[in-house]
């Protein structure tokens, strides 16, 4: 009896975070059940400021990796950067099939053909409603939702437990420019029958009433557009394909025509309009050297830089380094975005230059052109009530926004097992009882460093912090002959002090040095345990004499 019963128990579910969770970006969730491990999403993150040298940052696969038999595919929700840009650095390690929306699938695409070693990947292009067996045990059926991107889907996935729903990013919007309103019968439907566990979109949980309708942000834009004197140029994200839409149909109201700057931009705007996203009227696109020749209050620019993104093309005009593009007296520009959490003091950086340069800068704190794509309160509860699911798990925020999600969920009535705000890493498994909390794997960030990748305990980056904050001591150690020291230390630094200040303090470092070395050494080579007493003491020393703590290196003497 006991041999049958265990045949017939149903494998349980575990539900393993490995980005997104207590952060904003890098989006990435692990479904594994018996032998077969689904993945959801595969985003990066943005460098803050202060990551010096990081370009990108994303999830750590290393328990994928571990069990890559298992994996069955990566199932993208839509095609903004925080859901799809590190596939083209995990699929060369993990080379399994992404699953996308249509115009993700497209954007995906034109990613992949810029990275060699991610270009061979199968994609497939996915249609709503329509069922794909991943594995024995996951079935993924897409559904609309809205968002601040065209074909924006969540995912119902089956599984021997029941239906888990992933909702992906949404907001309930019923004038969505793209005409694909969030598919609530759907949403209705698995209700009815059963949901096991809902996760759910926590990024604007804290934030009461109703998210704005996208048609609000293309009013403004025509608004802004139609009142400028001079040129316009609106930065904002490459994957924002519907509000491209939205300034091409303000320009042609107000006969402008449209350039646009930035590479990623470019690929993107082609690849929408041959797939059918962007509709553009025959003869409005033109490009910058064409838009140089025009009167500017003809113009409109679109352009890449909306995050203060250093090297995106509205930063690089804002730092006058632009080779095609300079800011004129009277140029507008519009911002049309909101900061990422981290990233205002460069979007402020940019806005200041912007300024200074005489262009009028408008953003979503001085008018209504943006609206973000994630539901606000009142759409999380109807989430939750259309769904009514057995577990639920918050996703997509920093942990305030888990946990104000937490609440809600409480508040409706919803989760009545179990509802967990969880981190990166962290395992709940759910069997056909319970749901519990059972360890924890690697989910650390790892930060793409050129053609590099270091994980959190570089000691490259920790060097990189220690130099960027008080700089470099070097001890040039005399080079011994006969047993003997030729010479007396030296002491250089860079990013110290100024060298009038450190002179009389290299001064008494050198002579202590010199003594250290002749009690640690005699008249033998110096050892390694030597070579530490002496880093030892200079930064003891130098923390005295300046309260710096400068890195130490030792080097020979030529």
């Amino acid at each position: 009896m006991a041999a049958m019963q265990s045949v017939n128990t149903k494998p349980s579910l575990r539900v393993i975070p490995l980005g997104g969770l207590g952060e904003i970006g890098k989006n990435m969730m692990a479904l594994e059940c018996g032998d077969d491990i689904i993945v959801v999403d595969c985003g990066v993150q943005f460098p803050e400021e202060g990551m010096v040298g990081v370009d990108l940052i994303i999830p750590d696969i290393s328990y994928l990796l571990q069990n890559i038999h298992k994996v069955r595919g990566i199932l993208i929700t839509h095609g903004h950067e925080d859901h799809i840009g590190a596939l083209p650095f995990v699929l060369p390690q993990l080379p399994v099939t992404v699953y996308a929306p249509q115009l993700a699938h497209g954007l995906i695409s034109v990613k992949l053909r810029e990275h060699r070693e991610a270009r061979n990947a199968v994609t497939i292009p996915i249609e709503p409603r329509k069922p794909y067996q991943l594995g024995k045990n996951f079935k993924a059926t897409w559904f609309r939702v809205c968002h601040s991107i065209p074909d924006a889907m969540g995912i119902a996935i089956e599984t021997p437990l029941g239906t888990v729903i992933h909702t992906g990013d949404f907001k309930i919007d019923h004038t969505p420019v793209d005409g694909h309103t969030i598919d609530l019968a759907e949403l209705a439907r698995h209700g009815t029958e059963g949901v096991l566990l809902l996760c759910s979109d926590s990024t604007y949980a804290e934030v009461p009433g109703y998210t704005s309708s996208e048609r609000v942000v293309g009013e403004a834009l025509e608004r802004v557009i139609g009142k400028a004197e001079g040129r316009v140029m609106v930065a904002t994200f490459a994957s924002l394909i519907s509000r491209i839409q939205q300034v091409c149909q303000a320009a042609e109201r107000h006969h402008r025509k449209v350039g646009i700057v930035g590479r990623s931009m470019v690929d993107n705007v082609k690849m929408a309009q041959a797939m059918g996203y962007l509709k553009i009227p025959p003869g409005m696109l033109v490009s910058l050297g064409e838009a140089r020749n025009l009167p500017p209050n003809e113009v409109v620019l679109v352009t890449t830089g909306s995050q203060g993104e250093p090297t995106s093309a509205l930063v690089r005009i804002a730092n006058k380094d632009h080779r095609d593009v300079t800011i004129m007296e009277g140029d507008t520009v519009i911002l049309s975005s909101t900061p990422i959490p981290g990233n205002e003091k460069l979007v402020s950086r940019t806005i200041d230059n912007l300024l200074r340069q005489g262009a009028k800068v408008v953003y979503d704190r001085i008018a209504l052109v943006h609206v973000h794509g994630h539901a606000s309160q009142e759409e999380l509860k109807m989430m939750l009530s259309l769904t009514r699911p057995r577990y639920f798990v918050p996703v997509h925020g920093e942990y305030r926004h888990l946990m104000a999600h937490a609440q809600l969920a409480w508040d409706v009535g919803v989760g009545q097992d179990g509802i967990f705000v969880l981190e990166d890493g962290e395992v709940l498994e759910i069997s056909e009882d319970n749901a519990n909390v059972v360890g924890k794997v690697s989910a650390g960030p790892i930060y793409l460093d050129g053609l590099s990748s270091r994980d959190s305990r570089s000691q490259v980056l920790q060097e990189r912090r220690a130099l960027s904050k008080d700089g470099v001591v070097v001890v040039v150690l005399p080079s011994r002959r006969g047993g003997k020291p030729a010479g007396h230390p030296k002491i250089v630094a860079s990013g110290f002090m100024d060298s009038a200040e450190t002179l009389p303090i290299f001064q008494s470092l050198a002579d202590l040095v010199e003594e250290v070395v002749a009690q640690e050494s005699g008249n033998g080579p110096l050892a390694d345990t030597a070579r530490e007493k002496v880093r030892e003491t200079a930064r003891e020393f130098l923390s005295s004499q300046t309260s710096r703590r400068p890195m130490i290196l030792l080097a020979p003497m030529d």
